[in-house]
């Protein structure tokens, strides 16, 4: 079983490390044979490579990038190959035992990261929640995705895993849809009481928070939820997977989107006013 795990993950790390592999092959001016040559590798290593019938190291990568003229191609293919083939993963696979090991299989990301920012289009940052909020917005989860009930132990492991904000001089940028203070995914009480504790959590020093208005006109479109872990690895979510993404490009392009995305949110005494009025509308 260990042998066939293993010549699973050495086809889907090939195949995803191919494409970038071909890519590069085509924007060079030689052909397989004299690839394999100024790679010093035999034709047939060459072509298990480029076809994912056999996974490259790191040196093949910088080798093949070298003879196909395309250096600047390596970190991202390099990145591919190391990417694990649990990169996308379905939710319901990693909510198949308990909400809760979910929350905890963060914990090691987050004690090592020093610099976080958080786009949400959609609910309000896990880093931010109440036990309130958190417990209506993962009972509704746990009902939807039929997952085993321990809502009550997953909140406690949210919040517990929420102390890094806290500790360790870690600095937390979050740029927030005005929709996601208005959504009612809990009590009108719970809704008040986090939007309050939003309010508490700018005083903070390490903490940035934005929001991105309903009425002003923007030149960046509302986009998926996405957290970005200091320069490195970015966490992207969608309705049936979550992602992790470590390719320098895709790092640089969700860098790009926060960037713009932050530069048309109120900040201050602005957002402040939005959230007061987001708590106003609550009766």
């Amino acid at each position: 079983m260990r042998r066939a795990a293993r010549r699973r993950g050495a086809r889907a790390s090939g195949a995803r490390t191919a494409p970038g592999a071909r890519t590069a092959s085509r924007t060079g001016a030689y052909a397989g044979s004299e690839r394999a040559v100024r790679c010093g590798w035999s034709e047939s290593k060459s072509s298990r490579i480029e076809n994912a019938r056999t996974p490259p190291s790191d040196a093949d990568i910088r080798a093949w990038c070298a003879a196909c003229a395309a250096e600047d191609q390596a970190p991202d293919v390099i990145a591919a190959n190391r990417q694990s083939a649990e990169a996308h993963v379905e939710w319901k696979r990693l909510q198949r035992t308990c909400l809760r090991r979910l929350q905890e299989s963060t914990g090691d990301l987050y004690q090592h990261t020093k610099a976080f920012r958080v786009y949400v289009s959609d609910v309000i940052p896990g880093f931010l929640q109440t036990p309130g909020y958190a417990s209506a917005l993962l009972s509704s989860i746990a009902d939807f995705r039929g997952t085993p009930d321990d809502v009550s132990q997953a909140v406690a492991a949210r919040i517990r895993r929420n102390e890094v904000l806290r500790t360790g001089g870690r600095r937390f940028s979050f740029v927030l849809e005005e929709s996601v203070l208005r959504y009612r995914l809990c009590t009108a009480e719970a809704m008040a009481a986090q939007l309050g504790h939003l309010l508490g959590v700018m005083d903070l020093q390490n903490v940035a928070v934005g929001i991105l208005p309903f009425s002003e006109q923007r030149t960046v479109w509302p986009m998926p939820t996405f957290t970005i872990f200091d320069d490195r690895r970015v966490h992207a979510d969608t309705l049936d997977a979550a992602s992790t993404l470590t390719q320098p490009s895709q790092v640089e392009l969700y860098g790009r989107a926060f960037v713009r995305l932050s530069q048309q949110a109120a900040r201050g005494s602005a957002a402040r006013s939005l959230i007061a009025d987001a708590v106003a509308s609550l009766g």
